[in-house]
């Protein structure tokens, strides 16, 4: 049995996941945790997910469930997340991460703790946006750069980071494709008059609204055709689901950091 932990257990996501954890064979839900003074802090996790009680408290100690999980599932938020990743460099314990909006000095200290417990950390645990991006980076590298690149997402009207953080994966794959670095020619924004198109642009274009799961589409438009790839998820559970197999797949592996496509086996070597 592989012992699974969750911080920041009682969100949406997280809820999700402890359902998914619980009705898994070869999985056992040990703890999870919530900020301290939450309404969720002291209720039995399997209640609160809609499920018979189990008796796994939500306390508010990550470290504890660290020190008691063979991997820990973690989507909360980029600051609590390299926390969690420092607990669980101390502790060797793997570490699963769907947190969104981690960049810069977060994602270099993130990297810096996969160096002594193996981490996964993927924007996006659907196994067909893991796909989505395997092929996007394939068409960018077949297609020149006179194929302009378009993405093109739509969340929730709660998600509080735009572009989302599948977008801009879906983004690095592209220009990994065209060997360029992303920043380079990305463009997030449009507005007023702002001249032709350049070449090789990357752009970004955000939509928010209702209670959309997630849908993303990469346009490769050239001219006289346009090749689109979409990926469009109805439920969160699909994510759940993404991330349980990462669990199973990351359970006993090495220090490092890895991603979906290492999960999928889709990793160019």
């Amino acid at each position: 049995m592989i012992k699974v932990g969750i911080v920041g257990c009682a969100g949406r996501m997280g809820l999700n996941l402890a359902r998914e954890v619980i009705g898994t064979p070869d999985m056992t839900l040990i703890g999870g945790t919530e900020r301290p003074g939450g309404d969720a802090v002291g209720r039995d996790i399997a209640l609160l997910a809609g499920m018979p009680a189990n008796g796994v408290i939500i306390g508010v100690d990550p470290k504890t469930v660290f020190e008691r999980a063979d991997v820990v599932i973690d989507f909360t938020t980029p600051e609590a997340t390299v926390q969690h990743a420092a607990l669980a460099a101390e502790t060797r314990t793997a570490h699963v991460i769907g947190t969104t909006g981690l960049s810069g000095d977060l994602a270099d200290r993130l990297r810096e703790c996969a160096r002594r417990a193996p981490i996964v950390w993927a924007a996006n645990y659907s196994i067909g946006v893991t796909l989505l991006t395997a092929l996007t980076e394939e068409v960018a590298r077949s297609l020149d750069p006179a194929y302009d690149i378009e993405i093109v997402e739509m969340h929730h009207r709660h998600k509080v980071d735009a572009p989302s953080g599948t977008a801009l994966a879906l983004g690095r794959a592209a220009a990994k494709g065209r060997e360029v670095a992303l920043e380079d020619v990305w463009r997030k924004t449009r507005d007023g008059i702002i001249g032709p198109r350049p070449e090789g642009e990357i752009g970004f274009a955000t939509l928010r609204g209702g209670d959309v799961a997630g849908d993303h589409s990469v346009i490769f438009a050239g001219d006289g055709e346009r090749l689109e790839l979409t990926h469009r998820a109805s439920s969160r559970q699909v994510f759940a689901k993404g991330a349980i197999r990462a669990v199973r797949w990351v359970a006993g592996k090495p220090a490092g950091l890895y991603a979906m496509t290492d999960v999928l086996g889709l990793t160019r070597r």
